[in-house]
């Protein structure tokens, strides 16, 4: 069984290390290493992680293998990319970030996340949100297992490399 806990302040270094090197095995190959370098230096630096994490607004929840390493995460929080037109953004929340480390996919962990998640964001909207990138198959497949759907399109920015991702909506 997967234990789920809300990241704490003395989580920031290693989650901080496990975000960045989990984006850039699963997207890294796609950019130059100065962009790549760009984003991570502002995607989840520790000044950031730790006001999310004190913040009420946010959620970082961590998974944990049995040595007490982290296995996984998911990020939720405020809505911090433009809706496409006629998508209310009253009453909405976002799903920012979801990885798992790779000896960990397959295990379960990202369901576990993903079902913490989502019951974070009943008790808080009526609406959740995520950008996932049009090149990840797999992670809309899965998101749409939970019943997500496409409605509409999200310029996801790398350095001076814009991605084109696919903003997808569950309504709670």
């Amino acid at each position: 069984m997967t234990t789920i806990t809300l990241a704490r302040d003395e989580d920031v270094g290693e989650l901080t290390l496990f975000a960045s090197n989990s984006f850039t095995h699963t997207f890294g190959h796609i950019y130059d290493p100065a962009d790549l370098a760009a984003f991570l230096a502002g995607w989840n630096p520790p000044e950031r992680l730790r006001a999310q994490i004190a913040d009420p607004a946010w959620a970082i929840a961590l998974a944990h293998d049995d040595a007490g390493a982290i296995t996984g995460f998911i990020k939720m929080g405020p809505i911090d990319f433009d809706l496409p037109e006629g998508q209310p953004l009253e009453d909405a929340t976002e799903l920012h970030q979801l990885y798992v480390g790779e000896a960990a996919k397959g295990t379960g962990i990202a369901a576990a996340l993903t079902d913490w998640g989502i019951a974070w964001a009943r008790d808080r909207a009526s609406i959740l949100y995520l950008s996932v990138f049009t090149e990840n198959p797999r992670a809309q497949a899965f998101y749409r297992r939970y019943g997500f759907v496409d409605v509409g399109r999200n310029a996801f920015r790398v350095g001076n490399h814009i991605d084109e991702d696919r903003i997808f909506r569950l309504d709670l």
